[in-house]
């Protein structure tokens, strides 16, 4: 995906480049994922103008999501040179301890058919049963989490010690639930 000048005004630069690499830079943590998944063109353009951009992958280090944000920024002069980027990289490297914090998803895909619309459950058992998870409802009232609230800001360590078990198919490059 180009960046807003390259659509809008078929302006390729370095810094269009930059947004590329940042594209590129998610593809690679994110294990071949497609960005945007199956959006059509015109949905990532409308959403990009609207300032979405792509959530950290999984596991991600927050570190380097943050670098692809930085690639992502709206107006060209604000996005890192590559030998800005080159040395950030480097430092990063040179002091893996700062690549521990995993960013923390909280983003929803806004535009993915297939995502559970979160605001038409009223209870957490409701939204259980609409993603075939019902199994696990003793298991989120004994954790405490019986609100939709609760449930926005669970996290990946979060569903770890509730006992589900999330699944990646390398041949899809998509993470499910297993059933």
């Amino acid at each position: 995906m180009d960046c807003p000048e390259a659509i809008a005004y078929r302006k390729f630069t370095s810094a269009s480049d930059v947004w590329s690499f940042g594209i590129v830079f998610w593809e690679v943590m994110s294990y071949g994922e497609r960005p945007y998944w199956n959006w059509s063109n015109q949905d990532v353009i409308k959403s990009i103008e609207k300032g979405y951009r792509l959530p950290a992958p999984m596991d991600c280090p927050e570190a380097l999501h943050q670098l692809m944000l930085d690639c992502w920024q709206k107006e060209r002069a604000h996005r890192p040179t590559f030998a800005v980027i080159v040395k950030t990289l480097d430092k990063l490297m040179r002091c893996p301890e700062s690549l521990k914090k995993i960013a923390q998803n909280r983003h929803q895909n806004p535009l993915d058919p297939n995502a559970p619309d979160m605001t038409q459950f009223k209870t957490v058992d409701e939204w259980l049963n609409a993603i075939k998870m019902t199994r696990y409802q003793e298991n989120f009232q004994q954790a405490g989490i019986t609100t939709m609230d609760a449930v926005t800001r669970i996290t990946l360590k979060d569903l770890t010690a509730l006992g589900v078990t999330l699944v990646v198919t390398k041949r899809k490059s998509s993470t499910a639930f297993k059933r």
